[in-house]
């Protein structure tokens, strides 16, 4: 039997990130169908994407606390423990509970808990696995969300095909096992814990280093331009470019994931050849030209091509900053990583959110909304620019 060692280790964490993407993207599939079983409006239910992102939000900010002191692999168990018993309850509590809506509130809550510390704790444990690229291997450790979601939008559109969207709740116990074999799987590969790494000098606190603030605005823009397009594109299609349900969900969401997850495989073997600084300038570039695109072109299809080549601009950004956080800090610790996923989701709930109220105050034109997302690519290449004149030493 061949001997476990840490490309198990990495193929486990790649498989977690596919568990956040199933944690992330399932329940808003089903939103339709919660609507007509349950009698839930539509309204209630975009509050559990709101509930997703905040409970992650606490999580990073607790985890940050904890994590070193229980260690990254009882961590990496509970994460999905959680996640697991989440799509468990997501299958029984809505048929054994009168108010449905609390009912799914309290299971999304709970398998967002798994996810809020999949999001802290995976990234530290692929920085410390020994690989040549470290860029690289973040940027690779990332697409596999991309793939998640593509996987969970893909297997949910056969499975409901073939069985029927009333059977939903067999595939959220099917996502549970999922889940729980990974967090098994975790218990027999190595890991390199907080306490096992060799002793530094300790560094100033994280917020008066100014690359990591630096960091956490990079953060910030990035959740926001990528969720910006990615939040509003199948809705953007329906409307504003009149396209069906089925092709604008085809060519704006499955297309959007499927080029992110292309373009960080495409960082991950390009990122030693290439300055991670110089990489985020050209896709900030690159998503100001797709967010151009998608809102100022007179012909649906190209709009849609640039709504797809935005997940391209956007796959670099979230893992590039991270690259870029951990060769710049001389100690990397759970704190820095759990205060850049904030950041991350910060940018994920704002970004949609500004959105919204520009399109509303613009008249409802998502057009408008739309355009105005170029302001985060743009504050990203003010950042980078700012990066580049601080001292890169150790503060």
């Amino acid at each position: 039997m061949k001997k476990i060692n840490y490309k198990h280790t990495m193929s486990a964490c790649f498989i977690g990130y596919m568990v956040q993407a199933i944690v992330c993207n399932y329940a808003p599939l089903l939103f339709v169908s919660w609507e007509q079983e349950f009698n839930i409006s539509l309204t209630q239910l975009t509050s559990v994407v709101t509930l997703t992102f905040f409970t992650q939000i606490v999580v990073d900010l607790l985890s940050a606390k904890f994590a070193d002191k229980i260690g990254y692999k009882k961590c990496l168990f509970l994460a999905h423990f959680t996640s697991s018993i989440g799509f468990l309850l997501l299958a029984i509590l809505p048929y054994a509970m009168q108010n449905k809506f609390a009912a799914i509130i309290i299971s999304v809550a709970t398998y967002s808990i798994g996810s809020g510390l999949l999001e802290v704790l995976v990234s530290p444990v692929v920085e410390t696995c020994p690989t040549d690229n470290k860029a690289g291997a973040m940027s690779l450790l990332h697409s596999f969300y991309c793939w998640g979601t593509v996987g969970v939008i893909a297997v949910s559109t056969v499975f409901f095909s073939v069985f029927g969207r009333e059977n939903w709740r067999i595939l959220a116990v099917i996502w549970a096992v999922f889940a729980l074999l990974n967090g098994i799987f975790f218990c027999f590969v190595p890991i390199v814990e907080p306490e096992d790494e060799k002793p530094v000098k300790k560094s100033p606190p994280l917020f008066k280093n100014k690359i990591f603030v630096i960091a956490i605005i990079l953060m910030i823009c990035s959740g926001a331009a990528e969720l910006a397009m990615s939040q509003w594109v199948s809705t953007f299609a329906e409307t504003a470019l009149n396209v069906s349900k089925t092709i604008g969900d085809l060519a704006g969401p499955m297309a959007f994931a499927v080029l992110m997850g292309t373009g960080r495989i495409l960082f991950s073997s390009l990122s030693k050849k290439i300055k991670t600084e110089k990489y985020l300038i050209a896709s900030s570039v690159l998503c100001i030209f797709s967010y151009l695109l998608a809102c100022l072109s007179p012909h649906p299809v190209l709009s849609l091509i640039g709504c797809a080549l935005c997940g391209l601009s956007v796959s670099a950004m979230w893992p590039g900053t991270i690259s870029i956080s951990t060769k710049a800090l001389p100690n990397i610790s759970t704190a820095m990583f759990a205060f850049l996923a904030v950041a991350g989701d910060l940018g994920c709930t704002s970004g949609p959110t500004l959105i919204g109220w520009v399109t509303d105050a613009l008249g409802g034109n998502l057009k408008n909304g739309l355009l105005f997302s170029i302001v985060f690519p743009v504050m990203m290449i003010i950042a980078i620019i700012s990066l580049k004149k601080v001292n890169t030493k150790q503060l």
